[in-house]
């Protein structure tokens, strides 16, 4: 039985059973044969954007015809994970066995073996019989799948030509072939010198030199490039004689520099290396072929800490279909491509295209967003993105990353470009299965870097573009012969044309093309002393907002201050609005194209130009900054006591939404009030493992507070007018020399900062053991006791609250002292008490602890254990996680279940890998 995808789809020789949407089903799942496919990647691919009611359903339904028309011995299966094709191998399907023989036939070049190389590579040639897909083409999921097998077909013909060459073939047969895959690719570098090659091989010198001026003629022409080293390298042999000499068989991606694909609307212009990045003058080391990535051991009901997904798209996507295929023949897996980096300036669809490109790639896609960080925060935003916790450190990156097949879709790098193109680069030296894709406005500068430029849409783009864009804004428009004006006088950016077309819900095209005016001129010929980003989109966002009423510009310059969006309340404080006020400016905002809402309608956001554009223009003394930082001060406040009661989850997400603006209001404090934020927020760092990601913001302020910096508030921060005393005095009692007075009592935030600074400076620790252990009132944050005893050491004089869960976790620490000590009874005394204070709290950390040491004493630990552990997998807390799989494990395999222990320690240690952790032993 032999399933063909690779030109008219059919089974064993007969056209393939079923309807449409039941062959494009059944090719999908052939695609990966004998695994599984999840439920969610089969509606998209089978539905697309735009699935019906009831999806699974349907699909289930879809599945059932599908089964009835299956030749007898093949099936599909399900389970929890999907779907899975079933007595049908790799090789039953054409598509498989051609990527399997692909492979083997670019080793054994890579080997040496040239005459193997020819014969496996010819053999998997021969499984095309047409375009790839051809039958299935209108579903979601074709168009990318089949640009990446004609990128691989290409790659196999090459490494064929090459090994024929290599062997001593007659030439004369792979002339005629390669002239036919010229016609067809006749700026495809490496493709046009093998012809060269043969032509030269086969006695034809004068063709082969006129071939090679003709390629040259055309890239001079087309792409303003010149010959790449390799297609030079031919022609220089061919003036020397030496048209075969030292031509070597090599492994796509990998050995000898090979120039790639230089074809408009094909793919980008690429740096020279192909192969992965690694250190100057070190020689590149043989990666071992892998299987397929299987799904690692794991209980259900805990995604150890979740990567960051792509973001769903808010509108269809429209004008870089050619740019989309080229890119996704770049990210397909045997391109030997590993980093690409979209270049333009902003507006021009870079992030839309990377998200589009990436979601149909296949695999497991992150996105790192770089948009809202500032200097120094590169790392930590690639830490959180793929879960890694408490940590920014490039070698947990890389664990959290080794062997996985990923592709990290990098956006907004330009302004921490200097920091993020070292860390890209180091991670791809030590992930050899990752692919990154990048955003950003200028190149990253790395070897082997593959550079796709974006800049105006083709004219017909531009227009469609605009068409389908005004059709939403006003329902019924189809068309108007001044269109092409206008979108050349926007320049054809996606930006500038959608802001155009929105105005369609007020203004005729004819008033919108008279009404440009003088700023044709402005939009195509910019200031070039300007800065890049408004050399052009800073006159389309003007445009807009010149028709902006007075109180939308206020508003909207207002919203600027927000770097992660905000809710609609969040919205109206900082905006000085009131709430209804503010849904309303919202709405007319969003209609006018310069803020976007999120699918579930519960934050709203500027693109980024637009919101550097109106951050220019909030006046020096407007009271949105500080509204700003007063409102996520008290946000902060508010989550802190909820984090420890039964809303723990609720707020801890509320929290996660609104990570970005905490980190701008922190950055912005004053110094109290940066004390004041710090100590809230400490209580979601430590639960969310944030710390590590934190600590540079902590010390950053505690310079400022060390220095005298600012004036702040009163002890609750509800009275700006009181002064917050800052300067050095002399401690009492100490010995340790200066030691800085707080007024107001900020002695305990002060303490937290240092804690969560991580400088290991010895001096700031005893002045803020002085600062708590002095005081005569109890701690106000009750993880400042167990902070300083994990992080310092215990400290018996420290004023503990006398609150509810201060109280429970009392217990919990002189239960976990008596179970060290060997008693037993004082343990099980102390544990049950923190017990049942926590779960009167409705507080899963501290329960979860509880049960833990409580197990220890139990006769039937596991119901315990397991208790735990699922209170701990609903938090993300990795650390415990895995040191209780590990507890669990030694208790199964004391048991006699050693089944059940290796399924813990597996599962243990994918969940330290994937949160960066160290491998447990």
């Amino acid at each position: 039985m032999i399933f063909r995808l690779l030109g008219p789809f059919t089974v064993s020789g007969a056209p393939a059973p079923g309807g449409p949407r039941v062959r494009a089903l059944l090719a999908l799942l052939l695609l990966d044969a004998g695994r599984t496919v999840t439920t969610g990647r089969l509606v998209d691919g089978v539905y697309g954007a735009e699935p019906p009611a009831g999806a699974a359903n349907a699909l289930q339904s879809q599945v059932s015809r599908l089964r009835r028309v299956l030749p007898e011995g093949v099936s599909v299966e399900h389970s929890p994970a999907g779907y899975r094709l079933t007595g049908a191998g790799p090789e039953d399907v054409d598509v498989l066995r051609f990527e399997r023989l692909a492979q083997e036939g670019a080793l054994a070049g890579a080997a040496g073996d040239p005459v193997r190389a020819a014969r496996l590579l010819r053999e998997a040639l021969a499984l095309w019989q047409g375009p790839a897909l051809a039958d299935v083409r209108d579903y979601p999921y074709a168009e990318g799948q089949a640009a990446r097998l004609e990128a691989l077909r290409l790659d196999a013909l090459e490494g064929c030509a090459e090994a024929r060459l290599a062997s001593a073939e007659d030439p004369a047969p792979l002339v005629r072939e390669l002239a036919e895959a010229a016609a067809a690719h006749p700026l495809r570098e490496r493709l046009r010198a093998l012809q060269i090659r043969a032509l030269a091989g086969a006695g034809r010198q004068a063709e082969a030199l006129a071939a090679y001026e003709e390629v040259r003629g055309a890239l001079a022409e087309e792409l303003g490039a010149d010959p790449s080293a390799e297609l030079s390298a031919a022609h220089l042999a061919v003036l020397r004689g030496e048209a075969t000499a030292g031509l070597t068989v090599r492994e796509p991606g990998r050995g000898p520099v090979r120039q790639p694909v230089r074809e408009p609307a094909r793919g980008p212009v690429r740096e020279p290396a192909r192969g992965p990045v690694r250190e100057p003058g070190r020689e590149p080391e043989q990666e071992p072929v892998r299987e397929p990535a299987r799904a690692s051991v794991r209980e259900p009901g805990f995604e150890p800490p979740r990567p960051a997904r792509l973001p769903a798209p808010l509108t269809e996507f429209v004008g870089r279909e050619s740019e989309r295929e080229g890119l996704g023949a770049l990210l397909a897996a045997g391109s030997g491509v590993r980093l690409v980096t979209l270049v333009g300036p902003g507006g021009a669809g870079k992030t839309r295209l990377a998200l589009e490109a990436a979601g149909r790639a296949g695999g497991e896609a992150v996105f790192v967003d770089l948009g809202a960080v500032g200097r120094g925060e590169a790392a930590g935003a690639f830490a959180r993105a793929l879960g890694v916790r408490d940590t920014a450190a490039p070698d947990r990156l890389a664990q959290a990353l080794a062997e996985r097949p990923v592709l990290l879709v990098v956006d907004n790098c330009e302004h921490v470009v200097d920091e993020t193109a070292p860390l890209v680069r180091e991670l791809l030296a030590a992930c050899p299965r990752l692919r990154v894709l990048a955003t950003s406005r200028e190149a990253l500068g790395i070897t082997g870097e593959s550079l796709l430029p974006l800049g105006a849409l083709a004219p017909l783009a531009a227009e469609e573009l605009f068409l389908r864009r005004g059709a939403a804004a006003r329902p019924g428009f189809t068309g108007h012969p001044r269109v092409a004006e206008v979108c050349a006088a926007l320049d054809g950016l996606p930006l500038a044309v959608e802001l155009a077309a929105a105005r369609l819900r007020t203004l005729t095209v004819d008033e919108l093309a008279d009404r440009l005016g003088d700023r044709f001129r402005l939009l195509s010929r910019g200031d070039r002393t300007a800065p890049e980003r408004h050399r052009t989109l800073a006159a389309v966002v003007e445009w807009s907002w010149s028709l902006l009423t007075e109180e939308e510009r206020t508003f909207a310059a207002r919203l600027a201050v927000f770097r992660g969006g905000a809710t609609a309340e969040a919205a109206a404080r900082v905006g000085g609005v009131e709430p209804a006020d503010a849904e309303d400016l919202l709405a007319s905002l969003t209609e006018k194209s310069l803020v976007e809402r999120a699918p579930d309608g519960g934050r709203h956001r500027m693109l980024e130009t637009i919101r550097a554009y109106a951050a220019d223009r909030l006046p020096a003394d407007d009271p949105a900054p500080a509204a700003h930082t007063a409102y996520y001060l008290r946000l902060a406040r508010t989550a802190d006591p909820e984090l420890r009661g039964a809303a723990q989850l609720d707020w801890l997400a509320r929290l996660d939404a609104e990570d970005a603006d905490l980190r701008a209001a922190l950055r912005r404090a004053t110094p109290a009030d940066g004390l004041r934020l710090v100590a809230a927020l400490t209580p979601y760092w430590w639960l969310r493992g944030l710390r590590g990601q934190v600590s540079g913001l902590a010390a950053e302020l505690l310079e400022r507070v060390e220095a005298g910096v600012g004036v702040g508030g009163d002890d609750d921060g509800d009275d700006p007018g009181h002064g917050f005393g800052l300067g050095l005095g002399h401690g009492h009692g100490h010995g340790h020399g200066p030691e800085l007075e707080l007024g107001h009592g900020l002695g305990e935030e002060y303490a937290l900062c240092v804690l969560t600074s991580r400088t290991g400076d010895e001096r700031r620790v005893e002045r803020a053991r002085g600062l708590l252990t002095r005081r005569d009132e109890p701690l106000r944050q009750p993880f400042t006791a167990f902070l300083w005893a994990t992080s310092v050491g215990p400290e018996t004089r420290l004023p503990v609250p006398d609150d509810a869960w201060s109280r429970a976790l009392d217990q919990v620490g002189q239960g976990h002292l008596a179970l060290v000590r060997g008693e037993s009874e004082t343990a099980r005394r102390c544990l049950t008490e923190a017990l049942e204070g926590f779960r009167a709290l409705g507080e899963r950390w501290g329960t979860a602890t509880a049960l833990e040491g409580l197990a220890a004493l139990a006769d039937e630990p596991l119901p315990l254990l397991a208790e735990a552990l699922a209170l701990f997998e609903s938090l993300g807390v990795a650390e415990d996680v895995v040191d209780l799989l590990l507890r669990r494990a030694a208790r199964y395999e004391a048991g006699g279940d050693p089944a059940a222990a290796a399924a813990d320690r597996a599962r243990a240690t994918e969940t330290a890998r994937r949160a960066g952790l160290p491998q447990p032993a």
